[in-house]
């Protein structure tokens, strides 16, 4: 059996109402949404929380996915949704600061950072819609379509948003000196 008739025959059995089906599904996609849940929200336990909601959504609304079409991008599409409802109650809710002192840092770089961190801290700067461009296409690895049929957004504006993404993201890393290779973001081509 194919992976897609695999899923097919997944979702059948769940929209029978199977208790272990839908534990199978649960987990078989928990991972992919938690994933880009953590990458939108930016906070474990918000995104724990939105990924959790997002399945119970999907599993909800089984019935209306389009069994044409592959279930993933479907799923991150529910996943997206959500993640953008509680950033936007986030965002209305006041923030306060544990101590307002910033981290103490060395050459631009705080003391317990490394690659990794600061290319995350540089996507976490990113405005939300060239994140969640970005992390679909990089970190989801959907297709240029696939983001613009889940953002509702031309493909025209995707490439757009990826090559702006990709371009802060070369600068803010070059200012704080992260280099790749022995080369700084800046300098590595953007082809």
């Amino acid at each position: 059996m194919s992976g897609s008739e695999e899923v097919l025959d997944l979702v059948r059995r769940c929209l029978t109402g199977d208790p272990e089906s839908l534990r199978t599904f649960v987990s078989r996609f928990q991972q992919l949404v938690f994933s880009l849940c953590l990458q939108m929200m930016r906070h474990r336990q918000d995104a724990e929380d939105v990924s959790q909601e997002s399945l119970v959504r999907a599993v909800r609304h089984l019935a209306s996915w389009d069994q044409t079409r592959a279930i993933e991008p479907w799923l991150l599409g529910i996943a997206a949704n959500r993640c953008r409802t509680a950033l936007g109650r986030r965002n209305r809710q006041p923030v306060v600061s544990a101590d307002g002192l910033p981290e103490p840092s060395v050459n631009g770089h705080t003391a317990t950072t490394g690659i990794s961190e600061e290319v995350q801290r540089a996507v976490d700067g990113l405005r939300d819609d060239y994140r969640q461009c970005f992390t679909l296409f990089h970190v989801q690895q959907l297709s240029v379509q696939e983001i613009s049929d889940l953002m509702h957004v031309p493909v025209g504006t995707i490439k757009t948003w990826l090559h702006r993404a990709r371009k802060i993201l070369a600068e803010q890393l070059s200012q704080r000196g992260v280099t790749l290779g022995g080369a700084t973001m800046g300098r590595v081509s953007s082809d």
